[in-house]
């Protein structure tokens, strides 16, 4: 087959469609729209509520959570797209997060900040150091990589070395497995542990601990690619992430296939909640862990459990032809809401379930997914995304636009995988297309 004939195969096609629309979304509509909106510059900080209008409120606080999405994102689409313009916000974002945020007393950061940056909730919520350590890690790697600063991207690195200690030393359940979900200030236990006003007030959760994971990951390939010559620190490292992984697989994904969400300090399930968004999630960073850690026991031992996530994801969560993922199941009660970071985890989700297992079903769900978002989840005349939308399609208004909880890291990390992904597959589908013209 000739070299044109591959680029033309159906499969790469697809691939390279899927790729060129997630690049232009994320550096057409996704990048540029929060440096612009997102920012309250006299405060040198962010918005933590967005309304429609894409009017924001100075009054409102700010939390780690968002400010850290916000460093990752754009530390992250400097390096994808090679395009070192997007570093100005993510400098931006670092100069928040550690002018604001790091407890020079304490060690780690504070949940939220008041616009002045004085404290407003000042607890070690795990999730949230879960966040600084993702985005310091991503930061430093963008540094080393896009910037060529080997000295800027070390001392990045030693707020993400400093959190990592932080959480392994007062976090982690060395005796039951898993990261407990809050500290107070100086790290000691605390009885005030809920993540938010919709969470339930619990000892662990599958959504901090999974963050963990994430943040674990980042950090190891960060340390792997800038920073090598750190041996020990690697291993322990890969030591904790694949802990943490054995954890999640064995204690928080439940016997119907999807992930319980609250539980107690000895890993007892809380409350009857299925959130399809955090199952598909779940199912992608997970074997991102084992696969980063070159973990081959791993990701033998967790291949069915991420692919049995994906799979039963697909068939109870997309409850339509649209493609998209239905909200989640409370108390016997279906929400059919289609909520904008659960779709762009679909599209990771299904298209890592499809390289696992080369099954056409995944591939065919992360395109009608990623085609729900293009023509309903995207706002094409405010910018970004709706944060939530109908099931026939009208965006939810009643909704914030963005804020502590949204930023372009959920939809802006979708395109980059994506763009990654194709990339992967279509060389590799070139190769064996090319290996057949050769037979």
């Amino acid at each position: 087959m000739r070299s044109a004939d591959v680029a033309l195969s159906p499969l790469y096609s697809r691939l390279e469609n899927l790729s060129t629309s997630a690049r232009e979304e994320l550096a057409g509509n996704i990048l540029p729209f929060w440096p612009k909106h997102g920012r309250d510059l006299p405060s040198k900080g962010f918005f933590g509520s967005l309304r429609y209008g894409n009017e924001g409120d100075a009054a409102e606080p700010r939390s780690v959570v968002m400010t850290a999405r916000h460093l990752w994102t754009y530390s992250a689409a400097s390096r994808v797209l090679n395009d070192s313009s997007w570093m100005d916000t993510a400098d931006y974002a670092y100069a928040a997060l550690t002018d604001n945020f790091v407890d020079r007393k304490h060690g780690g950061v504070f949940w939220s900040v008041h616009a002045d940056g004085s404290p407003c909730v000042e607890k070690k919520q795990i999730y949230g150091e879960a966040f600084a350590l993702y985005a310091f890690s991503e930061y430093a790697r963008a540094l080393a990589e896009v910037r060529k600063d080997g000295e800027a991207a070390a001392a990045a690195l030693d707020h993400a070395r400093a959190v990592w200690n932080l959480l392994e030393t007062h976090a982690r359940d060395r005796s039951g497995g898993g990261y407990v979900e809050a500290r107070a200030r100086d790290w000691s236990a605390t009885t005030d542990l809920k993540l938010s006003g919709k969470d339930i007030d619990c000892a662990k959760s599958m959504n901090t601990n999974l963050h963990v994971v994430e943040a674990y990951t980042a950090f190891y390939r960060t340390l792997s690619i800038a920073f090598p010559d750190d041996i020990d620190l690697l291993s322990r490292v890969a030591a904790s992430l694949a802990t943490l992984v054995r954890a999640m697989t064995e204690k928080i994904i439940g016997s119907d296939g999807h992930l319980d969400l609250y539980f107690t300090q000895d890993w007892k399930p809380i409350g009857d909640i299925v959130s399809f968004g955090h199952d598909i999630e779940a199912s992608w960073l997970l074997w991102e862990a084992a696969c980063e850690l070159k973990n081959a026991a791993l990701k033998n031992g967790i291949r069915e459990a991420v692919l049995r996530l994906a799979e039963i994801s697909l068939a109870e969560g997309v409850s339509d032809a649209s493609g998209a993922l239905d909200n989640e199941i409370h108390g016997g009660r279906r929400d059919s809401t289609r909520v904008w970071w659960c779709q762009a985890e679909a599209v990771v989700g299904f298209f890592n379930a499809w390289q696992i297992s080369s099954d056409e079903r995944f591939l065919d769900a992360a395109e009608k997914t990623w085609n729900w978002i293009m023509t309903r989840q995207k706002d094409a005349e405010g910018g970004d995304w709706h944060a939530s939308v109908a099931p026939d399609g009208r965006p939810l208004f009643s909704e914030l636009k963005g804020g502590n909880w949204k930023t372009g890291y959920h939809n802006g990390r979708c395109c980059m995988e994506l763009i990654e992904r194709a990339a992967h597959s279509g060389a590799a589908a070139m190769r064996g297309q090319s290996k057949e013209s050769e037979s």
